[in-house]
């Protein structure tokens, strides 16, 4: 179990989360995600686990193209961006 705090001063690591845009570049584009952790919370910032499997998608770990992928529980929906722009139908 995680806790999180709510607080914009609670800890180093939770300021990225507090801004209203995170940007991120996977295959060949840049990604500029909106997010409001005051007012949608946990589920409207880009957390880690996100960036890391979009990352492990853009390295060739699995085949997209041509394939159908489904993104449930996805907050912003970075991987389901990324997964498309290298192909999959999402």
């Amino acid at each position: 179990m995680a806790l999180v705090p709510y607080e914009e001063t609670a800890g180093m690591g939770l300021q990225r989360f507090h801004k209203p845009l995170a940007t991120f570049s996977f295959a060949n584009h840049t990604i500029q995600i909106q997010q409001d952790w005051k007012q949608l919370g946990v589920a409207a910032v880009v957390w880690d686990a996100a960036v890391v499997l979009s990352t492990y998608l853009e390295m060739g770990a699995v085949e997209l193209r041509g394939c159908c992928a489904v993104e449930l529980g996805a907050g912003t929906g970075l991987v389901g961006i990324v997964a498309a722009l290298l192909g999959g139908g999402v």
